[in-house]
């Protein structure tokens, strides 16, 4: 075979893997449930930066227990997610067959003095450079994303919104 003809083998099957995962994500989005999200804007403290919005999602936790972290404590149990009345809830997950760090596992914060349930994954929604960075808001504004919830995995995000005081959720137009 010609190294051309090789090169264009290549080519296609790169082009195929792609857009399996292309269709697979595709897919997922149009069957599996999506909610939105409040978000907590997370700074990973990162040497390599881009433009991107990290974030953790609050979730309800059903049936998980706030423990402060000391010698001699359980590890966190791991979670699985799903959409209940528009609220993403995380409960503990049946088959978790000791502690598995691969998983989704949840975690308690303090924000403006309030304790919030969120995932200890972030999630990165990718943004244009000539955009300002939408984690900054005002301080009656809330930051939502709405996310796909997989099967396994972690939720992936789709888009970000605003919510301002008790109003509804305004999807923010990023192009």
């Amino acid at each position: 075979m010609k190294p051309l003809a090789k090169g264009l083998v290549i080519a296609v099957v790169h082009v195929a893997i792609v857009a399996s995962l292309g269709a697979k994500l595709l897919y997922d989005r149009s069957t599996q449930p999506r909610v939105w999200a409040l978000a907590a804007p997370y700074d990973p403290n990162l040497p390599i930066r881009g433009r991107y919005v990290r974030v953790q999602l609050v979730v309800e936790p059903r049936g998980i227990q706030e423990t402060k972290p000391a010698p001699g404590q359980p590890l966190p149990k791991s979670v699985t997610l799903r959409v209940e009345a528009d609220r993403l809830v995380a409960e503990p997950n049946p088959q978790e067959r000791g502690y598995d760090p691969s998983a989704l596992h949840v975690q308690f914060i303090q924000r403006r003095g309030e304790t919030l349930a969120v995932l200890d994954r972030p999630v990165a929604f990718f943004i244009p450079e000539h955009i300002p960075d939408p984690s900054i808001r005002q301080p009656d504004e809330e930051l939502w994303v709405e996310v796909t919830i997989p099967k396994k995995g972690p939720p992936r995000p789709i888009r970000l919104g605003v919510k301002k005081g008790d109003g509804p959720i305004t999807p923010l137009e990023i192009e």
